[in-house]
C-alpha cells in the first residue's frame, strides 16, 4: 500500500477516531508532493473534527520535510529512532 492510499484510508476512519487519529510512518523513507498534499488535507479534515492526528515513527529525514511545510504545527509527530 502507498503513502497516498493509507491516508485516504485515514481520512476514512476520522470520523470513528475517538479524538486521535495514529499513523505509523516508521516505513516512509521519503514523501513525495502528492503525499504531502494528501496528508495537508488530512490534517485539516482532522482540525475540522477536532481530531488530533499524530505522526509516530517519523525518520529524521521525513519530519525535515513536514517542518519545511509546516505540517509539524498541524500534527504532533514522534520521531522514528
Amino acid at each position: 500500500m502507498t503513502i497516498n492510499e493509507t491516508l485516504h484510508e485515514a481520512l476514512g476512519n476520522l470520523d470513528g477516531a475517538g479524538g486521535e487519529l495514529v499513523l505509523d510512518f516508521s516505513s516512509v523513507n521519503r514523501i513525495d508532493s502528492s503525499a504531502l498534499r494528501s496528508l495537508e488535507s488530512l490534517a485539516a479534515q482532522a482540525d475540522a473534527k477536532s481530531v488530533k492526528l499524530v505522526l509516530s515513527g517519523v525518520p529524521v529525514n521525513v519530519y525535515k520535510v513536514l517542518k519545511l511545510v509546516k505540517l509539524g504545527g498541524r500534527t504532533s509527530v514522534r520521531a522514528g529512532l
